[in-house]
């Protein structure tokens, strides 16, 4: 039957085990980000990635300290020669971080974008009036001259020998006339002061009818597209898509995702050391958009509302924010379970909201 006495005695000891918390040292939490995922208020710290992390914590009975890292960058160099044991904040999960061999991520905890913040200012009257100097209105105007100037051509050369009182011989003023009546008929006010006797005239008088209403609806586009502009005070320098910031100045945070992104299409990258450094950069001119967390940059924007600044209306891509812990960490799959949790449950939306609204 055994002994009883050693049966409880192995009974006792799994129970504490059972009851050990998962981590008995003290871990040290590298933290970096900027609000609303880490808000810095004196000593106190909260937002988004703290009020989660402390959720994680407190359910997995840890015990840590939390030490300041000036980036993402430097706070996973930090994991990486394991000065920290965590990193939390909104640590990006990017292929190029996943590829360093000593460096692993949590499951994802927040869905997120890159986004573009943009200057927001009164355009000036010279602003408002190159709109009617753009490629699309210049080009339109060009072809519709050069049109009228073989049109009136084609019927000067028709018309010259038996028409020669509307359509002169001479070169100069014939082709004047030609051109006269083409502009004419192009907009249907039919004067009748000119009007070619010849077939040939009078074949080219009626192709170039039809041909001008297609000329006219392309020219009319360009030119409602123009005055649209004028009159709702756009400029062309509106930056309104992503591959417009191609070869642009575009202030960034050192260290960041969307500085690894702005570098990756290409755009002049203007680094700061952090956000509100950047968005200065922005305000003084000496960058012409700004790329960073669209959370966080809307929630700079809520908290300064009198910046003469814009969020842009598209992104750059998604993000998906992740803890980072050292590769092979037992920590990993119960702090995978409490996000789960947390998700499930709500909770972590709930943590957004607090945070966001």
């Amino acid at each position: 039957m055994g002994n009883p006495g050693w049966r409880t005695t192995v009974a006792l000891i799994a129970v504490l085990i059972c009851a050990e918390p998962i981590r008995a040292e003290t871990l040290k939490v590298g933290v970096t980000g900027s609000p609303p995922f880490v808000i810095r208020e004196g000593d106190k710290r909260s937002g988004i990635s703290l009020d989660v992390w402390l959720h994680i914590a407190e359910e997995n009975d840890l015990a840590f300290d939390l030490i300041s890292q000036s980036s993402p960058k430097k706070g996973l160099q930090a994991l990486n020669d394991g000065s920290i044991d965590l990193l939390i904040g909104p640590i990006s999960i990017t292929p190029r971080r996943l590829a360093m061999p000593k460096v692993d991520f949590t499951q994802p905890y927040y869905m997120g974008r890159v986004g573009v913040l943009l200057p927001l200012e009164p355009p000036s009257l010279l602003s408002r009036v190159q709109v009617f100097f753009g490629w699309a209105v210049v080009s339109s105007i060009l072809v519709m001259m050069s049109v009228l100037l073989v049109v009136g051509s084609l019927i000067w050369l028709a018309e010259r020998r038996r028409n020669p009182e509307q359509f002169p011989r001479r070169w100069m003023p014939g082709i004047a006339s030609g051109m006269w009546f083409a502009v004419v008929t192009l907009t249907t006010v039919g004067y009748g002061d000119k009007a070619p006797v010849t077939r040939t005239g009078r074949s080219i008088t009626g192709a170039w009818m039809i041909i001008s209403l297609i000329a006219v609806s392309s020219l009319t586009a360009s030119l409602a597209s123009a005055f649209t502009l004028f009159l709702s005070g756009s400029t062309l320098d509106v930056i309104t898509n992503p591959l417009q910031l191609k070869e642009r100045r575009v202030a960034v945070v050192s260290g960041t995702s969307g500085m690894d992104m702005a570098e990756q299409r290409e755009m002049r990258l203007v680094p700061s050391a952090d956000l509100k450094g950047a968005v200065q950069l922005l305000l003084e001119g000496q960058a012409d958009a700004l790329v960073f967390d669209e959370p966080a940059i809307r929630y700079h924007l809520k908290q300064n509302p009198q910046l003469p600044l814009q969020v842009a209306p598209f992104n750059l891509g998604e993000e998906t924010y992740g803890f980072a812990l050292k590769a092979n960490d037992p920590l990993r799959t119960p702090l995978n379970v409490s996000i789960l949790r947390m998700q499930k449950m709500g909770e972590i939306e709930e943590i957004d909201k607090k945070n966001l609204n």
